[in-house]
């Protein structure tokens, strides 16, 4: 994967463009530091696919929903208060 810094991948996004759909994913930099990937949609659209629930599709499923176990109140024992001076 190639990594461009962001200024080159601003000048010459066409050449970035073409890159990422004859190379495949291509890695773009900020001062030095891994900022984000540019990839073919084929691909994106494979990874959408494979991808986990999100968060929203996790709590409006119906998956995992069951009773909540509480233990029975009135068994838990309490530490005795200490006084302070």
């Amino acid at each position: 994967m190639q990594t461009w810094a962001v200024q080159d991948a601003k000048a010459r996004f066409s050449e970035f463009l073409d890159a990422c759909l004859a190379q495949g994913p291509q890695m773009v930099s900020r001062r030095g530091t891994e900022a984000a990937v540019l990839v073919p949609v084929e691909l994106w659209r494979r990874l959408q696919i494979t991808s986990k629930p999100s968060l929203k599709d996790l709590l409006l499923s119906d998956k995992g929903r069951g009773d909540l176990v509480l233990p029975p109140r009135g068994q838990a024992r309490r530490r005795p208060v200490q006084e302070v001076l």
